[in-house]
């Protein structure tokens, strides 16, 4: 009888790279993983794209597709202790780091079920549907990317998201001539290769472009061997501008919904006074595209997508004060100090910390009796609390 015939014609070839440099690379522990990252945090993503949390979303299906050595689905099983999580890739390299460090860190017992299996994205029918997908640097490395996306929109809820990273052509442009030149040598993509490539960077001239990019962007996420092969070595990678990408998105047949990111889309980031205010009179899409010319150093677009187009709750002052609210999960510390979404440290006033103490003891007070609405108006904006309508 012939041999099943991969879904995707990379399958085969990429699975084999992971199988030799399991990615990413990061370090085994015993226990959670560092920190919080609110993109792996069902209630926080829902909040974040409706601007409300919804009814019914306490138990979510969450599908890990292609999560490499498992940080993802780590944080994933961490931060949404009643999901039911279902982590698939295609290298059984990768899985096996997977596992040994969901084990570690006791992410099994977390959530109300965790599946980690040997599967391609693509070969998923009948798992669906899913509250929440994160597939994260998976759809840029697949021979076809469309039929990755159309296969993950099949498994989508009608209320679920799918949260996405895919590589951006201008802030890769060293790594893509880089890439070019390590192919044109013929180094490969094993460890002779690796070998190479970080000869590569030893030899070139300290004044050459390519080699002051990656010494002072890359080098420190190219530590270990896996990540800087993933970088430079893969045999099969696809990257978008932005009017590729919207049009990716609309080919199959979802909803944007939101960057992940939304710090790096802000033309405030980049300007002030007139040009700042002409900027703004932009639509979105229009914004985005000026900031994507300004900055020519953004490497990736990260973002959600929904089956069905999404308005965000509008919240007037009485809506707000009338509404309750819980304390957002990925913050890390107490109010003082605390860190914020990103990892950065946050200043917050007496009366903020004083409202985000107050909410886990008083989650039915409305808000209106514990702040005042500019105050509540600030922390909803900085995602520090999620509203309940």
């Amino acid at each position: 009888m012939a041999a099943m015939q991969p879904s995707d014609a990379a399958t085969p070839v990429v699975s084999a790279f992971y199988d030799c440099f399991p990615f990413p690379g990061d370090p085994l522990q015993d226990g959670p993983p560092p920190g919080y990252n609110w993109r792996w945090c069902h209630r926080s993503v829902m909040a974040a794209v409706h601007g409300v949390l919804l009814q019914g979303m306490d138990a979510p299906r969450i599908l890990d597709a292609g999560c490499g050595t498992g940080v993802s689905t780590d944080y994933l099983c961490h931060l949404n202790p009643d999901a039911e999580v279902l982590a698939v890739d295609i290298s059984e390299g990768a899985l096996d780091v997977a596992k040994e460090r969901l084990k570690r860190s006791g992410a099994e017992t977390c959530v109300r079920g965790l599946r980690q299996e040997q599967r391609s994205l693509l070969d998923l029918a009948g798992e669906g549907p899913f509250d929440y997908i994160n597939s994260v640097g998976v759809l840029h490395h697949l021979d076809q990317p469309m039929a990755g996306l159309e296969a993950l929109a099949g498994l989508l809820a009608p209320c679920g998201l799918l949260h996405l990273f895919l590589y951006a052509d201008a802030g890769r442009w060293e790594i893509h001539r880089t890439q070019q030149a390590l192919n044109l040598l013929g180094v490969g993509t094993g460890l002779e290769g690796l070998r190479l490539g970080r000869q590569l960077f030893e030899t070139l001239p300290a004044e050459n472009r390519l080699r002051r990019q990656h010494e002072q962007r890359w080098a420190v996420d190219c530590a270990a061997d896996a990540n800087f092969a993933d970088m430079y070595l893969h045999p099969q990678e696809t990257s978008f501008n932005l009017g590729r990408l919207f049009s990716f998105i609309e080919h199959g047949g979802l909803h944007f919904a939101g960057f992940s990111n939304p710090e790096v889309w802000n033309p405030s980031r980049l300007l002030h006074g007139e040009l700042l205010a002409r900027a703004k009179a932009l639509p979105p899409q229009q914004q985005w595209a000026l900031i994507e010319q300004l900055d020519p150093e953004i490497s990736h677009f990260e973002f959600f997508l929904s089956a069905a187009p999404i308005q965000p709750q509008v919240w007037g002052d009485a809506a707000l004060q009338a509404a309750t609210a819980v304390r957002q999960p990925c913050l890390w510390g107490e109010p003082d100090p605390i860190l914020g979404l990103n990892m950065e440290p946050l200043q917050l006033t007496s009366e903020a910390k004083k409202l985000l103490r107050a909410l886990p003891d008083q989650p039915e007070t409305p808000l209106g009796e514990l702040a005042e609405p500019d105050l509540i108006r600030d922390l909803v904006d900085r995602q520090l609390i999620l509203l309940r309508a």
